[in-house]
């Protein structure tokens, strides 16, 4: 047993620990480097304090973990195995601690600078934090910018985001002479309410949070802080930016953006330290805990100590699955296409989690007063667009699954042009439906494949066994995704419109399609 515990520390355990600390101090020291210390380039904070610690540790845990971890007895008595689970909690225990290390880094570095006026700043070697002795805040020459965006699962959240800067001076006598400004304080004012609500009742939401930030700006003392800090590349920092834009009284070229603290200064980190130690060991005490639970897979633990190469066979699979070929081409492709949509949107800074609705609109998404106004395109350009990250992914993988029935039967031109006429017809009823909605996404398009899917299976185009199973499980995805749909922030609308077409083109093509799988089935006998 004593033997079987040390190969279990060696073999498993101390690849992951080093794994696992050895990606948290270089990613972390990497962009203390490269992005704060040098300043060699500009990235969103969003990429780099959380978008990546997410999404790379796969990397280390496919191509040197997982390998270690199949030497493991996952297998449960039922046949069902527990390796996902365990990368899962290999993943959360590599990237939450080098997330929350980012945060700390992010408010640990840059020192604080005191100067006498902000026109002293220019005079100093740029820092993060500035403590200002004595300045002007002309509150009569603030100007706004409003942003509006959906969150949560399904986009069940309407957010309310208002953006206010206002120029500093060293004393009032600049401001009433100024033709321009160089710094600004910027504030925000946000609401959130539920996406379900109807069209008038979100604008009276947002007339009353309108009216409420305006009463909260003017009553509230902006000379009322402890420190400024300059504002990075962020979603905030591109609010702010374009609250800028709508100066009319004063220039705001080359223009630097503070938000205030009324903490004191040796507070910023507030608990990040303490969160990151609790996670970071929290982490490697439940995997430490989950990897000396199972036995060893004899074979597995042979295979990897006479240093025989291991066949990883869950990522040859998922390959096969996402990877152009006969039978199979058009499908990895339109989701291809899909992500490559999406992560261009993400590089260009437009946001990770959910995008901006006047992003989406510049971008083609599809919106009933610009559509019907000579703007068709949209009707297409809107398939391949998606509101943000959880969205896309849950449309691919619909779109993964339906398609590996569908395209080997109909073909790849048959195939495409259903997807992209259900796709067309989806997108009509939405405009049809929505007065003014801003729609996205490949949904409609999948549920025309699903309601083509649907029919085929009810006409018995299938095969016995496959009718069987996936009837049942296909009514279900359709009935619970409408279901969803019915309680705001999905359009429904579209959702229909591309069912009920596909249910139509399925039954139309149904009788040709029976003949050709039947031909096949006995080709195969």
């Amino acid at each position: 047993m004593n033997s079987n515990l040390t190969k279990k520390l060696k073999l498993i355990f101390v690849p992951f620990l080093i794994t696992t600390l050895g990606f948290c101090i270089i990613y972390t020291f990497l962009n203390w480097l490269i992005l704060i210390k040098l300043q060699l380039f500009s990235v969103k904070e969003t990429i780099v304090n959380f978008v990546i610690p997410l999404m790379f540790p796969i990397i280390p845990i496919i191509f040197y973990l997982h390998k270690r971890l199949s030497i493991l007895n996952l297998k449960a008595k039922n046949g069902k195995t527990y390796t996902d689970f365990y990368i899962f909690i290999v993943w959360l225990s590599i990237s939450v601690p080098t997330i929350i290390a980012q945060d700390y880094l992010k408010t640990a570095t840059g020192k604080l600078t005191q100067v006498e006026n902000v026109s002293a700043i220019s005079k100093q070697e740029q820092t993060k934090y500035y403590k200002i002795n004595r300045l002007f805040i002309d509150k009569s020459k603030a100007c706004s910018h409003t942003l509006f965006e959906l969150s949560g699962k399904n986009d069940t959240n309407f957010n309310m985001y208002l953006y206010v800067v206002v120029p500093v001076f060293d004393k009032k006598y600049d401001a009433s002479n100024a033709s321009s400004c160089k710094y600004w304080l910027g504030v925000r004012y946000h609401n959130q309410v539920s996406n379900s609500l109807s069209q008038s009742r979100k604008e009276s939401e947002y007339q009353t949070f309108a009216n409420f930030s305006e009463t909260e700006f003017n009553k509230t003392d902006l000379n009322d802080f402890v420190y400024l800090e300059r504002v990075g590349n962020s979603d905030s920092g591109d609010g702010y930016k374009e609250a800028l834009k709508n100066s009319t009284k004063l220039n705001t070229t080359d223009s630097t953006i503070f938000i205030a603290s009324k903490e004191p200064f040796e507070n910023r980190n507030g608990n990040s330290f303490l969160w990151f130690i609790c996670t970071l060991l929290g982490g490697i005490v439940i995997s430490l805990i989950a990897i000396l639970i199972p036995k060893f897979n004899p074979r597995e633990l042979k295979n990897l100590e006479s240093g025989k190469p291991q066949e990883n066979k869950d990522l040859k699979e998922f390959l096969e699955f996402i990877k152009p070929r006969e039978g199979y081409f058009v499908t990895p492709i339109l989701i291809y296409l899909n992500i490559a949509i999406f992560l261009v949107m993400f590089l260009s800074g437009l946001g990770f989690v959910s995008f901006g609705g006047q992003d989406l609109l510049n971008w083609g998404a599809n919106y009933q007063p610009y559509t019907a106004n000579g703007q068709w395109w949209r009707l297409i350009t809107s398939v391949f667009l998606h509101g943000g990250f959880m969205h896309l992914l849950s449309n691919m993988f619909g779109l993964l699954f339906v398609g590996l029935f569908l395209e080997p039967l109909l073909g790849r031109e048959k195939y495409l042009t259903i997807y992209l006429i259900t796709g067309t017809i989806a997108s009509l009823a939405s405009i049809w439906w929505h007065d003014a909605t801003i729609s996205v996404g490949a949904s409609g398009a999948i549920f025309g494949l699903y309601g083509l899917f649907l029919s085929l299976l009810l006409t018995k185009v299938f095969p016995p066994q496959i009718n069987n199973i996936f009837l049942v499980t296909t009514l279900i995805f359709i009935g619970y995704n409408l279901v969803m749909g019915l309680t705001g922030g999905i359009d429904n609308a579209a959702h229909i419109g591309g069912l009920i077409s596909g249910f139509i083109i399925g039954l139309i093509m149904s009788n040709s399609l029976k003949s050709k799988e039947q031909r096949v089935t006995k080709r195969n006998d």
